[in-house]
Parts: structure tokens; sequence; C-alpha cells
């Protein structure tokens, strides 16, 4: 889950995100950082706050392909020369994100140092999280896949508590993420709160607990 990238960032160096260069900047609650179908030159990495990726296929509803928090890299497709982009990236909450630009990137990582293969494994490790989520999304029960969404957004707060508050998101947005309707949303969420899995007085306050509700996964 999104705890080990954490620690990996630090561990690697990134934690400031200064050795990649680029630009700052910081995106409010529910702004877009770009839009499905977009011209794709540059990728980002997370300084602060977290990003939610979705897709949208026809006229079908959009479908949210990963939850990404501090540390992680996103756009990172234009690298395999994806001319457009390929989702939608919205902030989860007042996010603070470093732009690269795709040569840059290319650059850095044709170094064959010890940067250059950190920033290769974290990559890597990126693209991993993102099939596990969709692996999750196709064998998970609804009530499953909402635990995981509420454990990887917690994940987005700081280490160390017993309980973390996440952003505050509608049943809609929810609902979206995990794949189901948001009659289905609010029944897991009351079953959570009661269970003591979350707290709910203001703001959602996820406990380690929840991880219960995966059962064996």
């Amino acid at each position: 889950m999104k705890r080990a990238n954490h620690k990996a960032s630090h561990l690697w160096g990134f934690s400031s995100g200064e050795c990649l260069g680029g630009e700052v900047s910081s995106y409010r609650d529910k702004q877009n950082i770009y839009t499905q179908g977009e011209p794709a030159s540059t990728l980002f990495y997370i300084q602060k706050g977290g990003v939610r990726l979705s897709t949208r296929r026809n006229n079908r509803p959009a479908a949210v392909t990963a939850i990404l928090g501090v540390g992680d890299f996103f756009g990172e497709l234009c690298l395999a020369n994806y001319p457009l982009r390929m989702c939608t990236a919205v902030a989860l909450t007042a996010s603070t994100i470093r732009t690269i630009k795709k040569a840059k990137m290319i650059q850095m990582l044709r170094k064959k140092n010890k940067t250059s293969v950190s920033l290769l494994a974290q990559l890597l490790s990126s693209i991993k999280n993102y099939r596990d989520h969709v692996a999750d999304l196709l064998t998970s029960s609804a009530e499953q896949r909402l635990a995981h969404v509420l454990l990887r957004l917690a994940h987005l707060g700081k280490n160390g508590r017993t309980g973390v508050e996440i952003p505050v998101l509608s049943d809609k947005v929810l609902a979206e993420m995990v794949g189901t309707t948001r009659s289905r949303i609010n029944v897991f969420m009351n079953r959570f709160r009661k269970r003591g899995f979350i707290s709910c007085a203001g703001g959602i306050e996820v406990h380690p607990s929840l991880r219960k509700a995966l059962g064996t996964r």
C-alpha cells in the first residue's frame, strides 16, 4: 500500500523532489491537473496532498483507476511515447505537485547512476500499484473495494497516528472510486462505523482496524 511508497521516497532522497528539477505548483481541492485527451509531454511528482486518476471510455461514467499520495509519480505514460493523456488527474485535497518535462526525465534515467536506478524503481512501482488497483477492482467485492479506497486515502495523511482523517468526499465521489452506487456506499459506511472501523464526527477518520474488512485479502 502507499505507506511503503512514503518510506521509499525518503530512502531515495525524493521527499523534497528538488533533485528532479521542474516547476512546483499548488492545486486546490478538486482542481483539475490535466484532462484525458490532452497532449502529454510532462510527468508529475506529488510532494504534498493526493491525486485521483480516472478514465472515461465512450459514454460510460468515469472509472477511478488510481489514488495517489506523497512520493508518487503520475503522467509517466508520456515516457512510453503516449502522445495524449490516458486519464484525468484531479487533486484530492490541497496539493503541491512538481511538473517534470519528459525530456528532462529521460535524460536523468539515461545517466545510469544511483539516482537514475532509484527513479526507475519508483516508476516501476507506480505501474505495479496501478495494476494492483485494477486487479482489486476485478476480484474484490464492493465493500472490500471501499475499504481499500479508504485505507489508501488515509495513507495520504501523516504516519504514526492511530486514526487518520481523510479528505471530505461525497458518497457520489466514493461511488465513482469504488464502482458501485451511492446507496451501497452509504450502507457500507454505516457498517464500518458500527464496527468501529471508522469515525464520522465532522470528517471521516479511518482506523487501522478497517483492514479487517478486507478478510483474507
